[in-house]
């Protein structure tokens, strides 16, 4: 299966989202998802540097480059979003949620040291 280019890096919306980036990274201070502060001196790979969000993913239908689908994330966080929008309900149903709150963190990321 050929690989498909995101449009927010390699197409049409890559300045959009650039402009957008930066405008998040100057107004925004917390982690849309675990709503914990980012703390921008931390670069990547380190788990918890600042990364840009979809809050609804490309992959299933959010705008690539609209400031109202990006928010301030850690790089921990919006991997462990990955591409989900649901969310278990009271009866451990699975229900449609358009939400970024709902993830459990695997682990302590403010402890992390790299080797």
């Amino acid at each position: 299966m050929p690989k498909v280019a995101r449009p927010d890096r390699d197409g049409t919306h890559r300045l959009a989202f650039e402009r957008a980036k930066k405008k998040i990274y100057a107004t925004q201070t917390c982690c849309g998802i675990c709503g914990k502060p980012v703390d921008f001196s931390l670069k990547y790979p380190h788990p918890l540097s600042a990364c840009i969000d979809h809050i609804i993913p490309v992959a299933k239908g959010g705008h690539p480059s609209d400031p109202s689908n990006l928010q301030l994330a850690h790089w921990a966080c919006n991997r462990q979003k990955s591409d989900k929008l649901y969310a278990k309900n009271k009866d451990n149903d699975l229900e449609p949620m358009i939400s970024n709150r709902v993830l459990p963190q695997s682990m302590d990321w403010s402890s992390y040291r790299p080797k």
